[in-house]
């Protein structure tokens, strides 16, 4: 049975001298969340196990649904499995020797250098990057590997694909998005990484859908929920039947999300 830190940690705390508010983005969508939300590549996976010289923890941080905590499960003899989100974590994958603890990535229970791998899947963006950093550097062992990565917008084809970019960037804008969306639309290229890097080709996810499958991930976007609680309006709603006319007579469709990644080394 996993475990869950019942200690709730507030959603404010105080860091140098300044009080600085997390974002729970996804508790509200937190089941949705983890039905739609895409798979990242078994690619990207495997090169990151090649760069880790020991597998014994890791620690997936803003771990979300728990869907790369529990790929890392099958390698690592203990996965740590933070997220500020009560809801994600009660909706997260279970695997005996995953530990979900409810708590901020800048502050953990975590062991000084205990973690062989720090993963952060579309999440850093979230993070205070000083305090994060330099609490990954307590917790990481000598020369463990950080990497994190986001994946962008999916690409359909050029009928949807309008569609969504008319959601994303017309009626969300940056009115209903949150400001720290900027480092994932610049590619994570622009987030301050103080690490020695290591580059690695750019990742696809590749998968099929069906329409109700694309309707559910765009109602998971945190800019969607923030357009609903203005408005009291499902903007994807709205939208609906000009998705069903671009999606056409095909039940299928073939989607992919563009990844891109930055890894590097902890305390070389």
């Amino acid at each position: 049975m996993q475990k869950v830190n019942d200690n709730l940690i507030p959603y404010f705390w105080h860091c140098n001298n300044l009080v600085s508010v997390l974002k729970d983005n996804f508790s509200a969508q937190a089941s949705s969340y983890a039905q739609f939300r895409p798979v990242y590549p078994q690619g990207l996976y495997d090169r990151l196990l090649d760069l880790v010289k020991e597998k014994n923890t890791a620690w997936d941080c803003g771990c979300g649904n728990g869907q790369v905590a529990s790929v890392l499960s099958a390698h690592f003899d203990e996965v740590i499995a933070t997220d500020i989100s009560s809801g994600q974590i009660q909706h997260a994958r279970q695997k005996p020797n995953i530990n979900y603890r409810l708590m901020p990535a800048e502050n953990t229970d975590i062991k000084t250098s205990s973690v062989d791998l720090i993963t952060v899947a579309q999440a850093i963006h979230w993070f205070n990057f000083e305090e994060f950093y330099k609490e990954a550097r307590r917790v990481g062992k000598s020369e463990s590997i950080i990497a994190v990565w986001a994946y962008k917008l999916p690409e359909l084809n050029t009928p949807i694909d309008k569609v969504i970019q008319n959601l994303y960037s017309d009626i969300l804008g940056s009115q209903y998005w949150d400001p720290e969306r900027k480092f994932i639309e610049e590619n994570y290229q622009t987030i301050p990484f103080p690490f020695e890097e290591i580059l690695l080709p750019e990742f696809r996810i590749e998968t099929s859908w069906t329409l109700e499958n694309l309707l559910g991930y765009l109602n998971s976007w945190s800019a969607v929920q923030h357009f609903i609680g203005k408005k009291n309006i499902n903007p994807v709603g709205q939208l609906e039947a000009e998705f069903r006319t671009a999606w056409g007579t095909e039940k299928i469709c073939k989607v992919s999300f563009p990844v891109y990644t930055r890894i590097g080394k902890v305390n070389t």
